[in-house]
């Protein structure tokens, strides 16, 4: 009964260590790929799937062949991964607190402004290397030519993703019609009705991009916690398998008695010569 942790984390961790190779596989295939948008990822599974194969090996080896330095080298990991994935989540929480879109009066879709965006991702989608990366993204999944056959009716009565929303049309305040010159939004200028170009340089563009991750994080979020709680009830049964493999390398397993041999006090031997001579006497 004292070897079950051990057997639960063998398993675990082979499971893992098996799941590790399709992650890998796939890091390895998106580097190969030409295509931005694939690329975009590799670097990150990449990272996650050597992480995974590399602890779990550790975590299997211990476990199974009660290695104890291995077990203890994977149990630290392990802690600074449940330390890492809580300040992640606290970190999305916070970074993705705003936002959400406004409602156009009159229309079934929301338009996104950028300045509603916490300033760690408006910073970070500004950077221009980084935008053209997502630029070429958002032009590789042709979100646009989606909509580009609709009719006037079809923009009032159907919804349209942030991208399409930001990046497929300009703002809905915008008036090209009037022969004086009004201020109106920058994105208003920024418009273009070349299929290349559109609204992707547009701020409404970018905050788009903004809210589709602040959607997937708040869901990435969900799965961080449900992980979080997985992995802290592996840790605690790797730690009652980590006991246990002490235990085994000291030799005396759990329920034995240690007391094989005492050494007798000083006076022992004399005790007993004294009391076997008392006994011939009487």
């Amino acid at each position: 009964m004292y070897r079950f942790s051990n057997t639960v984390i063998g398993f675990l961790n082979l499971f893992t260590l098996l799941a590790s190779i399709p992650i890998i596989g796939a890091g390895l295939w998106m580097a190969r790929n030409s295509k931005t948008c694939e690329s975009f990822l590799q670097t990150p599974l990449l990272v996650i799937g050597f992480v995974v194969l590399v602890i779990s090996l550790a975590g299997f080896i211990g476990a199974c062949f009660h290695v104890a330095w291995a077990l203890w080298v994977y149990l630290v990991v392990m802690l600074f991964i449940i330390a890492a994935l809580m300040a992640f989540t606290v970190f999305g929480f916070v970074v993705t607190s705003q936002g959400g879109g406004t409602a156009v009066p009159g229309r079934v879709y929301k338009e996104y402004r950028l300045e509603d965006y916490s300033p760690w991702l408006r910073n970070r989608i500004k950077d221009p290397q980084y935008w053209m990366t997502i630029r070429s993204c958002i032009l590789g999944s042709k979100a646009c030519e989606k909509i580009a056959s609709w009719t006037p009716l079809d923009y009032l009565e159907r919804d349209m993703s942030p991208i399409q929303s930001g990046c497929c049309k300009p703002p809905t305040t915008c008036n090209y019609n009037m022969a004086t010159t009004i201020a109106q939004d920058s994105d208003c200028y920024r418009w273009n009705n070349a299929p290349n170009l559109l609204c992707y340089e547009c701020d409404s563009c970018k905050a788009g991009v903004l809210e589709d991750v602040r959607r997937d994080w708040h869901k990435l979020s969900v799965l961080n916690i449900v992980m979080l709680v997985f992995l802290i009830g592996i840790y605690s049964v790797g730690c009652c398998a980590f006991q246990n493999t002490k235990r085994a390398e000291s030799d005396y397993p759990y329920g034995q008695n240690r007391m094989t041999k005492v050494r007798p006090r000083w006076d022992y031997y004399w005790w007993r010569w004294f009391h076997d001579k008392r006994e011939q006497l009487y």
